[in-house]
């Protein structure tokens, strides 16, 4: 197994499912102390929300973030208390993921990721009460027709309706408020958009419905202690490597409202040179979103622990 040429790759919202992590806790030290350390942290049994549900309590936005992130260093720190010299060439994290990338790769504690994924949950939690908005994924389009699409609907509704994810080729997720979302979809279908998805989220992530919660949470990142990360860690915002601490706070203070260049920094790692991208976290989206971007490319997700002792054997 060459590390160097290997991406970690770390799930957002709706990879989300109950009794994630509650294998890799019965199997594997390294995980068992992780979720109990995050419980300690969470100041209550958190880990309960996780393996037991119920699923409308891990789908609220405040559960659901940190439960992706503690799974996910979890499901890390195992593969590298099995193989400790599985310290990849490349990271990223789709959204909340991010912060999953940043932790695994250095940069940020274990203790202070919690804190701030808990924050940044009940934030948008609460931005999401104020203002429910609505989002939808838009299929065998281009990004630039989807672009076009929602400053029209803007235009037209004189609310606010953005791309909020640029996942891979043909599909882009838009996100606002409901009434211009709904103009967008009308506008899209006029214009031979056929295939459209609306999601069952009550949170309008990655627009501008999310501004109120931008201020505390940048706050919070800014108080936040940062180190150099050990691998390179790709962008949401820029789609370029975060080399240093200050483009670390700059892309987390922006994230909120700014799209998820998904398609984009995928791009990038594999110029970098990524061969081979490991997903740690539930259910397997950005696994599915990799074969669309490069087919060529291995892409294998550690989701369980059949499938993670699968890979061990192999590697």
């Amino acid at each position: 197994m060459d590390w160097s040429t290997t991406a970690f790759i770390f799930p957002g919202q709706g990879s989300q499912m109950v009794g994630m992590g509650k294998d890799f806790a019965a199997a594997f030290p390294a995980a068992r102390d992780t979720f109990a350390q995050a419980d300690g942290i969470m100041g209550r049994d958190f880990s309960r929300v996780m393996f037991e549900g119920p699923t409308e309590e891990l789908d609220d936005t405040a559960n659901t973030q940190p439960a992706l992130y503690i799974c996910g260093v979890a499901i890390a720190r195992s593969l590298q208390a099995a193989r400790p010299e599985a310290i990849p060439g490349y990271a990223a994290g789709h959204s909340l993921g991010e912060l999953t990338a940043l932790t695994v790769a250095g940069a940020l504690s274990f203790e202070d990721g919690v804190a701030l994924v808990k924050l940044r949950g009940q934030l948008m939690h609460d931005a999401g009460e104020q203002s429910a908005g609505a989002m939808a994924a838009l299929l065998a389009v281009s990004l630039e027709d989807v672009e076009a699409l929602c400053r029209d609907a803007s235009e037209q509704t004189g609310r606010p309706v953005v791309v909020a994810n640029d996942n891979c080729p043909g599909q882009v997720v838009i996100s606002g408020d409901s009434i211009a979302l709904d103009a967008a979809l009308e506008m899209g279908k006029a214009r031979g958009i056929k295939r459209t998805i609306r999601l069952s989220v009550s949170v309008a992530t990655h627009s501008p419905l999310m501004a109120p919660a931008e201020a505390e949470f940048a706050a919070k990142v800014r108080a936040t202690p940062f180190e150099t990360p050990r691998v390179p860690v790709y962008a949401n915002i820029s789609a370029q490597p975060l080399t240093t601490t200050d483009a670390i706070r700059t892309e987390l203070e922006g994230q909120l409202t700014r799209p998820v260049r998904w398609n984009a920094l995928t791009q990038a790692m594999i110029t970098a040179g990524a061969q081979t991208f490991l997903e740690m976290g539930p259910k397997n989206v950005l696994a599915g979103l990799l074969k669309r971007i490069d087919k060529e490319k291995l892409v294998i997700n550690l989701d369980t622990v059949e499938a993670f002792n699968a890979f061990l054997v192999q590697n």
